[in-house]
């Protein structure tokens, strides 16, 4: 990762820019104008609007309409966005952002600095589940003219650029949410945005259809005529699609692991999985603290004993990931290869259940629980099936639950599970991407913050002292010891470092660009 002070302080002068469509005419490609993209949507996103609900897919279609101040390459250096440019005082605690011009909202209005000053201290403040610590350390966020903006922080916080991606930190209308409540506004299900592409018509179960934004900022752009969302929730549907020519891209769990080898030798489709450095999604297992015996980190100590982390990896992901050691992606900063959960062990696992009073019965039952599978597909169900066994090897029983993805999120971030699994963004530092699923202060009823109920004053000092230095030296000191805090306590079970997939056509160009992939504007995206 590469967030120097140079580049820090540097705007769209000396920011690298990704010019793709310069890339697409050095292979000899011209840039085409027209056509309408296919894109598979699943499951179907209970709203469409990104911060208000930031599940992959409502990540993936918003960002096509809803933009953030900023982009990141694959190196995680900062891009032009709605900003245009920015800098950064010496000591770290003013930031000013020049923004781009002539931008407009779908609706017509003018985009001004004080749409973003209320996306960042009010909408974002208010429902974003990683963020919540970070923007309270804003001191003061001022407009000196409408295309300006300028906070001040508290104490200097080394990552703040790295959260203006739109998928972290999304630039919402004000006068579509100001004064109205955000989580019921009727806008979240036809959102209205700066981006490339404008919402037009949403068929429940069936599709949801964008198209083209002629007033859109950047001259020329986008090339598309319009992106179709194509809900298709029969796993061989979708696969039958994408080599049918269908559509023309998939991502994330949209064509499940064991249909990727095949699909690598298609003539007619490209695979990679670039594009998730900014994200290095984390796959666990969460148990409910709340519920015996899963208060008792020797039991979670077991549980995690009893996964084979190397067969999941291969065996059901078919080399998707690789086999996660801690809370922290290796491809994450302040990654601690040291702190390491303990190795596949059934037997040490019996003896520490044994140890932690959870002992068997004559039928060699321990205990009996209800997993409760997110509906993203058949990986899911399969990841579910391996957790029964692997729990039935240590005496427990698990009775596995399917749910839609709206009943899913809503009874996780109600805490109503025994236990479930999760995928969640690390976005390119731990305070960004992994404090929020630990700290006690972000135990809530909202999605994607620290659901398990963990709890651990030392845990939360140390995520603490590591938001609040300024220096590389003293962050990294923290992040090691709070990894090695985790890595005893077991709060979740930590099991693949993912690699998803990207398919797309290769009458597809420029799909995967970024370090955030296809979870991009795609305004120099074309079909040729």
């Amino acid at each position: 990762m590469s967030l120097t002070r140079r580049n820090l302080l540097a705007g769209a002068a000396s920011a690298p820019v990704l010019m793709s469509a310069s890339h697409a005419l050095a292979q000899g490609i011209q840039p085409k104008r027209g056509g309408v993209l296919n894109v598979i949507l699943n499951p179907e996103p209970p709203v469409l609007q990104i911060g208000v609900n930031n599940q992959t897919p409502t990540l993936i279609q918003g960002t096509k309409i809803t933009q953030g101040l900023l982009k990141f390459s694959p190196t995680l250096d900062p891009l032009p966005e709605l900003a245009k440019s920015w800098t950064v005082s010496p000591d770290g605690l003013e930031y000013v952002f020049r923004l781009q011009e002539n931008v407009k909202w779908h609706d017509g209005r003018p985009f001004t600095a004080d749409d973003v000053i209320y996306s960042v201290m009010t909408f974002n403040r208010e429902i974003a589940p990683r963020l919540r610590g970070v923007l309270s350390g804003i001191a003061e966020a001022t407009a000196p003219d409408p295309h300006t903006v300028r906070f001040v922080l508290k104490q200097a916080f080394q990552p703040f650029l790295l959260c203006f991606d739109a998928t972290a930190l999304p630039i919402v209308a004000k006068h579509i949410y100001d004064g109205n409540d955000i989580r019921s506004n009727p806008f979240n299900a036809k959102p209205v945005g700066t981006g490339p592409f404008k919402f037009v018509e949403w068929q429940r179960g069936n599709f949801v259809r964008m198209e083209r934004n002629e007033n859109y900022w950047k001259p020329g752009q986008p090339y598309l005529d319009g992106i179709l969302w194509r809900v298709i929730p029969d796993a061989q549907s979708r696969r039958v699609a994408l080599t049918g020519g269908q559509v023309q891209m998939a991502t994330a769990t949209d064509i499940e692991p064991f249909d990727v080898p095949a699909l690598r030798q298609a003539p007619n489709l490209n695979v990679t999985t670039k594009g998730w450095e900014y994200f290095s999604p984390m796959f666990w297992y969460e148990p409910n603290h709340r519920i015996k015996p899963f208060d008792d980190k020797r039991v979670r100590q077991a549980m995690s004993m009893a996964l084979d982390r190397n067969f999941i990896v291969n065996r059901l992901w078919f080399g998707l990931g690789k086999a996660a050691t801690g809370p922290v992606a290796s491809t994450t900063r302040f990654y601690d290869a040291s702190a390491k959960v303990a190795p596949f062990d059934v037997a040490k696992a019996r003896a520490l259940l044994d140890e932690a009073g959870v002992r068997a019965n004559a039928q060699g039952i321990r205990g009996s629980f209800k997993h409760l599978i997110p509906p993203y597909g058949e990986i899911w169900t399969r990841m579910g099936e391996y957790f029964r066994q692997a729990m039935r090897q240590i005496g427990f029983e698990v009775t596995l639950e399917s749910t839609d993805a709206g009943t899913w999120g809503s009874r996780v971030a109600n805490w109503d599970f025994e236990t479930t699994s999760n995928v969640l963004y690390q976005f390119g530092d731990p305070t960004l991407g992994v404090e929020r699923s630990y700290v006690s202060s972000n135990i809530q009823k909202i999605l994607f913050t620290n659901t398990s109920g963990y709890s651990n004053p030392k845990v939360d000092e140390l995520f603490n002292r590591a938001r609040v230095s300024g220096g590389e030296a003293d962050r990294r000191a923290a992040f090691s010891e709070v990894q090695k805090t985790l890595v005893e306590d077991m709060p979740l079970l930590w099991v693949v470092e993912v690699n998803y997939p990207t398919i797309t056509d290769k009458k597809l160009h420029n799909a995967v660009q970024l370090g955030t992939g296809d979870h991009a504007s795609y305004d120099d995206v074309f079909l040729a």
